[in-house]
């Protein structure tokens, strides 16, 4: 199956899933009076939403180099995850300024209504299938190494996560009686802080490559070794390495022999180019400036 064919199927399975929960969770909300199950529907909407920008863009970014694009359109499944990432950090503040609020409320005297049995029910049922979803869409964006499936995994975890808060929340609220109902709210706080931590580290990861942050130094270590492995080559310089999407682009100054001729200096960048393809995938970019080794 193709690479886009298995991110369309992934996400659209997440997307159907998402639809499902985002009904139920604010109808349980609603029936069951409770703050934290209508955040966690919220939650499943951003989700909704996410599939759809990783459906778009990772559509625009497996189109082919053009002429307006050298190196490709790679940088667009970054963008979907940068987009992913602040969906993300606004939900996770969204819950959190809702839930202190209603922390507020208890602390200056007020009272809020202990949430139904049908918000537990919702909040188990997320958990099961966000968490299936995650595993899905987590196997799949190993094996098509796409930043944006990555991404949109860890949405469906923060989704599982958020109802695990959410349930603890409801349910000690239930079983305690009217005076814990302050769990609730107290448990979209918590399960905020913990979506607000996962969108800063796709954030990170996607603004870095937007960028053009380097390779990690392991990586570029691992491109000096292969390099330097190549006969009659004595030295590197000048390298320069950045991701493009699921891609990666090589640049690097090497040193030959003076006297080589210029088929066996090319003879010998081409079996370099094929082992780094081999190492990094047949779509890695290299470009490969060969300088004679300086006479002392």
């Amino acid at each position: 199956m193709k690479r886009e064919q298995k991110i369309y199927r992934v996400t659209i399975l997440g997307g159907i899933v998402n639809v499902i929960l985002l009904a139920f969770k604010f109808i349980a909300g609603v029936l069951g009076n409770s703050a934290a199950m209508i955040a966690d529907a919220v939650h499943s909407l951003s989700d909704f939403l996410t599939d759809l920008v990783v459906l778009v863009f990772v559509r625009i970014s497996t189109k082919p180099a053009d002429e307006d694009h050298d190196y490709g359109h790679g940088k667009y499944e970054t963008l979907a995850t940068t987009a992913i990432g602040l969906a993300l950090a606004g939900v996770g503040f969204m819950i959190g300024y809702d839930g202190i609020a209603k922390i507020l409320t208890v602390i200056r005297g007020g009272s809020l209504q202990s949430p139904g049995a049908i918000a537990l029910a919702a909040a188990l049922v997320s958990i099961a299938l966000k968490e299936f979803v995650y595993r899905i869409t987590h196997k799949v964006a190993k094996e098509v190494d796409s930043s944006a499936v990555e991404a949109n995994a860890w949405h469906h975890r923060s989704d599982a996560l958020s109802s695990v808060g959410t349930a603890v929340g409801i349910g000690g609220a239930i079983l305690l009686g009217d005076k814990w109902t302050v769990l609730d709210p107290v448990a979209a706080v918590v399960v905020s802080v913990f979506i607000i931590i996962t969108a800063a580290k796709l954030l990170g990861e996607s603004l870095g490559e937007l960028l053009e942050k380097s390779l990690p130094a392991e990586t570029e270590a691992r491109i000096r070794e292969i390099t330097l492995a190549e006969d009659e080559v004595s030295d590197i310089h000048n390298l320069r390495t950045r991701k493009l999407g699921n891609k990666i682009a090589i640049e690097m100054h090497i040193r030959f022999p003076g006297e080589s001729t210029l088929e066996e200096a090319h003879a010998h960048s081409a079996h370099i180019e094929q082992r780094l393809r081999e190492e990094f995938g047949q779509g890695t970019y290299i470009m490969l400036h060969l300088e004679p080794v300086k006479k002392k």
